[in-house]
């Protein structure tokens, strides 16, 4: 292991994603790259704070190479986001291996179930049990437990689920970078308090911030990360959830049937329920609540929610096309010789390229354009094209 790569959001970077990092570097890499979330995260909502502090942060606790993962891209599914930074990571000729948390740090394990999922035996129980009236979560759960024993109880784990789909798009994109799982430290994925390291998980970081401003993540992340926070704190360039929720239920509300149901991942009226729920909806989460069924993910709700607003459909690249560089020292510069796609630091050079990469372009700057205008600062439109790169 050399040159390590990870997939993050980094929404805040906190003190266990810093610990992954010096992981890294103990059993041998010399640089560690991150694909990081932009604007919107993987969970569908929009990130706390603007993907340069975020990058900063990754840069000064450790991280050699920033690379973008386009807004796009990074509210996919589970299997839609870890192809996406499989994708981005695998561009880099030098790179040799993925570190990824896990609940269950049986690198093997997470591989086996990964080729489970991957085969035809899977796909014909999951249709089978999807027929029965299963969710998909449960169902996807069961059919995986018939064909690969124990990988059901794999699956259980969320951080476990992710670091699967990593080890299945490296297989299926024949990627030269190898799979490893570290343990999960800390909080459980959305846990209210510190685990036994004394990591915060980043949601509730999130909820930190909400009651105490930046000051209240002391202890929490590391003091390089604590110092930019504060200061972006200090600019108002931290969400304002509300503003956020009236942005989103307006384009909402401007849409009308055909333009919904262009959005990808429409489905067995996905659009129908969207568009009846947003006539009384007052707030995301009330929605939400308006769309749930048995069938449907809070999750997939949420991604599905914020793909209309964002205008994404079926006609995006599926796969990042190029690599936008976010913050590098110069061991991470020296990262992206022989690189594969196109690579810039600039965003508008990078849709000058045309073709997939000004689609993708225009897309990220639709999701950018809305989180900047959300701010407790709001600012101005195209601030992702002129953005300027943290090159150490």
């Amino acid at each position: 292991m050399k040159n390590v790569g990870i997939i993050a959001e980094y929404d805040p970077f906190h003190a266990g994603h810093a610990w992954q990092i010096a992981q890294a570097r103990r059993r041998g890499a010399e640089t560690v790259t991150v694909c990081m979330s932009a604007d919107v995260t993987q969970r569908g909502a929009a990130a706390l704070l603007p993907p340069d502090v975020r990058a900063a942060a990754a840069l000064g606790c450790g991280a050699d190479l920033v690379l973008c993962l386009p807004n796009p891209c990074a509210c996919l599914s589970a299997e839609g986001f870890a192809a996406a930074g499989v994708a981005v990571l695998s561009a880099l000729p030098a790179l040799d291996t993925l570190v990824f948390g896990a609940e269950t740090p049986d690198t093997a394990a997470l591989t086996g179930t990964a080729a489970a999922l991957a085969s035809p035996a899977f796909s014909a129980a999951l249709a089978r049990r999807l027929a029965g009236g299963a969710s998909f979560a449960v169902a996807r759960a069961a059919a995986a437990e018939q064909v690969c024993p124990g990988a059901g109880q794999v699956l259980a784990g969320p951080n476990n689920n992710l670091g699967v789909e990593y080890c299945k798009a490296l297989a299926a994109q024949n990627s030269h970078i190898l799979p490893l799982a570290l343990p999960r430290k800390g909080a459980a994925h959305g846990q209210a308090h510190p685990g036994m390291e004394g990591f915060a998980s980043a949601s509730s970081l999130r909820a930190l911030w909400a009651k105490g401003g930046a000051g209240a993540l002391e202890g929490y992340v590391p003091d390089a990360a604590l110092a930019l926070y504060k200061e972006a704190g200090v600019a108002g360039r931290d969400l304002d959830p509300r503003a956020w929720e009236v942005a989103v239920l307006s384009r909402l509300r401007g849409m009308d049937a055909a333009a919904l149901a262009r959005t990808r991942g429409t489905a067995e009226g996905l659009e129908h329920l969207l568009e009846n729920a947003v006539r009384a909806a007052v707030d995301l989460p009330g929605l939400y609540d308006a769309m749930k069924s048995k069938r449907y993910a809070h999750a997939r709700l949420r991604r599905y929610v914020l793909d209309a607003a964002l205008g994404y459909t079926v006609a995006l690249p599926a796969l990042p096309p190029y690599l936008h560089v976010l913050a590098a020292n110069g061991r991470g510069l020296a990262l992206l010789r022989g690189v594969q796609k196109p690579a810039d630091a600039s965003l508008a050079r990078l849709a000058r390229q045309g073709g997939p990469c000004a689609r993708m372009a225009a897309a990220h700057a639709t999701a950018a354009d809305l989180a900047a205008l959300c701010r407790r600062t709001p600012a101005p439109m195209g601030g992702c094209y002129t953005q300027k790169p943290l090159l150490v």
